[in-house]
């Protein structure tokens, strides 16, 4: 790696442990469970959308039978949550503890508010954005909601199957139990909301905006190089590689540049060497120095 001596880019980034941190993941789940029971009950209740996992087992039920899908939130959470403090570990479950108490006990406190939309289309979006910010902020405060989600973590420390497979198939019998109880038309909804969550989840998660890395292949990988540090004020690393018809060894530069130094990084390059090789792919996250440090 090389590199010079480089201006602090940011402040000193809050801890990823102690007591400061602690809190703000506790602020995080709780505030991520809000805006999830607040979608559920807005979007997804009203409109029968059972979007997967306990919530969705407790809109059928609700559908049904009539019991408040907090009820069957907590019945179906704790013992689950037990199951994983006995089979996934302490760390776990104390990770989840938070996030299974609370989303449940907001659900039943906003259960009563007036409902925006009876369009199922419309439900499904909004409440799988609402759903999907929601749990995006808990797993950002390190949290979980518990559910299916241990199920699927169970299932796949003994069965071997990957652990996005085994969300799937917690999630499609959900949704196939809906289809089969509620119509074929409320879980192709329930898709549609599933789907949306999903990517608002990676949103929230891995951030709204995208850092550029860049692998510079050319000839004259010292002046690039001291140009990057100096010039873009970037620190660099030297792969070493070899290429794939001569045979010969090269050195490939790797750059993370953000999106705004992508043009000034090209033009550095073609300025100092025209025929250099440049690749510039998209990086979600990236933490450290000059970066997000947490």
């Amino acid at each position: 790696m090389s590199s010079t001596p480089r201006k602090r880019r940011w402040s000193q980034a809050i801890p990823v442990t102690g007591p400061v941190r602690h809190t703000i993941d506790t602020f995080m789940i709780v505030i991520g469970s809000l805006i999830t029971a607040l979608a559920f009950n807005l979007f997804l209740v009203p409109n029968e959308i059972a979007s997967g996992g306990v919530s969705g087992i407790s809109v059928i039920t609700q559908s049904q039978f009539g019991i408040e899908p907090a009820y069957i939130q907590w019945g179906l959470n704790i013992p689950l949550f037990f199951a994983g403090f006995l089979l996934l570990g302490r760390d776990y479950a104390i990770r989840s503890l938070l996030g299974t108490i609370v989303l449940p006990l907001f659900v039943f406190l906003t259960r009563s508010l007036p409902v925006p939309t009876t369009d199922a289309l419309l439900a499904s979006l909004y409440g799988g954005i609402g759903v999907g910010i929601g749990l995006g902020i808990v797993f950002r405060g390190r949290g979980s909601t518990g559910g299916l989600s241990t199920l699927a973590q169970i299932i796949q420390k003994y069965s071997g199957l990957s652990l996005s497979v085994c969300v799937v198939l917690m999630d499609g019998l959900v949704i196939g139990l809906a289809g089969f109880i509620l119509s074929p038309e409320k879980a192709l909804y329930a898709l549609i909301g599933l789907y949306i969550t999903g990517k608002l989840i990676d949103l929230i998660e891995l951030g709204f905006g995208y850092t550029k890395v860049a692998y510079i292949i050319a000839d004259n990988t010292e002046a690039i190089s001291k140009a990057v540090l100096s010039e873009l004020d970037r620190g660099l690393t030297k792969l070493n590689a070899q290429g794939g018809y001569t045979g010969d060894d090269r050195t490939v530069l790797m750059v993370v540049v953000g999106q705004s130094e992508v043009t000034r990084l090209k033009t550095l390059v073609q300025t100092l060497e025209p025929t250099a090789f440049v690749i510039i792919t998209n990086a979600h996250e990236v933490l450290g120095e000059g970066f997000k440090r947490s």
